[in-house]
């Protein structure tokens, strides 16, 4: 399927080429509509809080990082060096990365990104700011974070016809595999701990930061007495893991209990979900063809329910299986890192606007139970990588018997989104506490009921 959507967006960009009808959105416009300076500052956070509220946090930061890489320039990192060869020795991908740079509006107030902050102009500005970050950590800021830079980077261009079709090339996402799990390295090294410090705006430790989380202490195994907290690197920070006690599962001893399998927010509820669908379009139908992969258990689930999820920022990332059963087939699936549906336009900060859509194309992880509970029988749990997002780590095997609530894997950097699959047979009551699935809500605590199964 991405090779088909490759195709269909290449010969899209070709016939604008040759047409002169290149796409001209113009980027100022929320859904639909066309803002101005004063109503962007009131744009409210991107999902999950990964980047900014803030514009001028965003700005300041963008142009700290232009600023530094024009006036001290560094040597390209080996990754970077390689994806500047892919750039340059691919007609294809060349062409990519020249138009979406291309087609972004070069006048005006339209020179700013949908961030609010100053535009990436051309790929080699792109790799600079790549090479970068590779040597960097997220910082805290209390209106938000820079939790997805690279992101912050391509917000624009990813809104572009050319964007489209770059992010679904494979080659270009074997290249931001290769060149996120090398930043994943620097993010596990002591190195990256100098953010884990007590800054009173941008230390995770600091007063900004224990506002934000004020529980944080209490509510994570942590030891605020040693330096960085104990912790070894920002990868050790970020997958940190809850004390005892602090998550109970929800009626541990009630198999008909389904729990929240990780600290999120509900995003959508579908039934009766079709094998296939058309899940670029507006709407981003559910298409579980696409989304499982072609699994061989697909047929399971058509017809059954899914229930999708948000994780946030300054959660925790950690999964946990919502019932108890045997883990049938567990693996990760190779896929797109900052491919955005073409039916939401410019995103404010892509692909926040498309989690329906990624589902079928972002790298992803699925696994499998078959629930102790008859009435429950195969489920599919699959957490979904989102930009930076780049390792779905499972921690489970085949042939494993899991008790409700026990570790299933983690994201390594980030948070993203999670779908659960429930065959048709399965009746669900949900729970959402409250909750209303749309990107204004809260986050549902991790093994708390979310459903329960009808008889």
């Amino acid at each position: 399927m991405k090779h088909l959507l490759t195709l269909f967006f290449t010969i899209t960009i070709i016939f604008g080429i040759l047409t002169g009808n290149l796409m001209t959105q113009e980027p100022d416009l929320v859904h639909g509509k066309v803002i101005s300076d004063m109503e962007r500052k009131l744009i409210p956070y991107r999902v999950g809080k990964w980047l900014s509220s803030d514009q001028d946090f965003l700005d300041n930061w963008l142009k700290s990082i232009l600023k530094n890489v024009e006036q001290k320039p560094k040597k390209l990192h080996p990754i970077i060096q390689d994806f500047k060869k892919l750039i340059e020795t691919d007609p294809e991908i060349y062409m990519f990365f020249d138009l979406m740079f291309s087609q972004l509006p070069k006048h005006g107030k339209f020179t700013k990104n949908p961030a609010g902050g100053p535009q990436i102009r051309n790929y080699h500005q792109m790799l600079q700011v790549f090479n970068e970050i590779m040597t960097s950590a997220p910082e805290f800021n209390k209106t938000g974070l820079v939790g997805f830079p690279i992101n912050a980077v391509l917000d624009w261009s990813m809104g572009t016809q050319a964007g489209y079709a770059a992010f679904l090339n494979d080659k270009i996402n074997a290249m931001f595999k290769k060149m996120l799990n090398q930043w994943a390295v620097y993010l596990g090294s002591k190195d990256s701990c100098k953010v884990l410090n007590s800054n009173p705006r941008t230390g995770w430790f600091g007063k900004d930061a224990k506002e934000a989380m004020p529980t944080f202490e209490k509510d994570f195994i942590c030891d605020p007495t040693k330096k960085f907290h104990g912790f070894k690197s920002w990868d050790d920070f970020f997958t940190r893991e809850f004390r005892k006690g602090k998550r109970p599962v929800a009626e541990p001893n009630d198999d008909s209990v389904i729990v929240n399998a990780c600290e999120s927010a509900p995003y959508r509820i579908s039934k009766n979900v079709k094998r296939r669908a058309k899940f670029w379009i507006k709407g981003q139908p559910y298409s579980l063809e696409h989304m499982l992969n072609g699994d061989s258990y697909i047929d399971k689930f058509v017809g059954g329910t899914v229930y999708q999820a948000f994780l946030s920022a300054l959660a925790y990332h950690r999964w946990h299986s919502p019932v108890s059963g045997t883990i049938v087939k567990a693996y990760v699936i190779d896929g797109s890192y900052y491919s955005e549906s073409p039916a939401e336009g410019y995103d404010p900060s892509g692909p926040n606007e498309s989690q329906g859509y990624i589902t079928a194309v972002a790298t992803r992880a699925l696994i499998f139970i078959k629930a102790d509970n008859p009435d429950i029988g195969l489920m599919c749990f699959m957490p979904v990588g989102m930009a930076e997002v780049s390792t779905c780590d499972i921690t489970v095997y085949e042939g494993q018997h899991v008790n409700k609530g026990d570790q299933l894997g983690m994201f390594h950097f980030g948070g993203s989104t999670h779908c659960l699959f429930f065959g048709p047979h399965v009746k669900l009551e949900f729970d959402l506490h409250g909750q209303k699935p749309g990107l204004d809500s809260g986050n549902i605590k991790l093994k708390a009921k979310i459903a329960k199964v009808k008889k």
